[in-house]
């Protein structure tokens, strides 16, 4: 037998406003911030009426609640608006990634550095990755030694997050802006 579709129940994600209002008594700010102390919900929602604004609950904290008049849709909008904003300013860390090789030439590893730097300044973490090939993994001391360079010359601008470790043929370490 099939059941016919029934939709979830709407969730109210926004404070509380007119007749959600379950309190008796609510303590009453006008449109214009003046507190008009402890009323009658019912008297407060004929306020809200009469002024053309919405009675919303700021705060449900305490024996009684307080609300005020105001626009439902204007106050919805404004709390939309500084979300964005907030969203727009936040940072997400990316982590960017560095491949060298064990006999890597000292030009070659200087444009990686200068790389690694700007990745800092961005506010980036950095996965140096050294990628042994051949026989170069009998020399897998050289591979570490240019991974001490690169903790030792990004020292004052980098913490190590992961110490350099040896997964297969590659070997590994994270540094991440400080």
């Amino acid at each position: 037998m099939r059941r016919p579709f029934r939709a979830p129940p709407t969730t109210n994600d926004g404070p509380r406003a007119n007749r959600d209002i379950r309190a008796p008594k609510v303590q009453l700010i006008d449109a214009e911030g003046q507190n008009r102390g402890i009323i009658p919900t019912t008297e407060a929602l004929d306020l809200a009426e009469e002024a053309g604004l919405d009675l919303v609950e700021i705060n449900s904290n305490g024996e009684v609640p307080v609300c005020k008049l105001v626009d439902l849709g204007k106050l919805k909008y404004q709390s939309q608006k500084k979300a964005s904003e907030a969203r727009k300013k936040q940072k997400t860390v990316e982590v960017k990634e560095i491949k060298m090789r064990p006999n890597i030439d000292t030009h070659d590893y200087e444009v990686k550095m200068k790389a690694m730097r700007r990745f800092f300044d961005d506010g980036d973490k950095v996965k140096v990755t050294l990628r042994f090939r051949g026989r170069e993994m009998a020399h897998q001391e050289l591979g570490m030694q240019l991974l001490q360079r690169v903790k030792v010359e990004t020292e004052e601008i980098a913490k190590v997050e992961a110490e350099p470790k040896l997964e297969g043929r590659q070997m590994m370490m994270v540094l991440a802006p400080r």
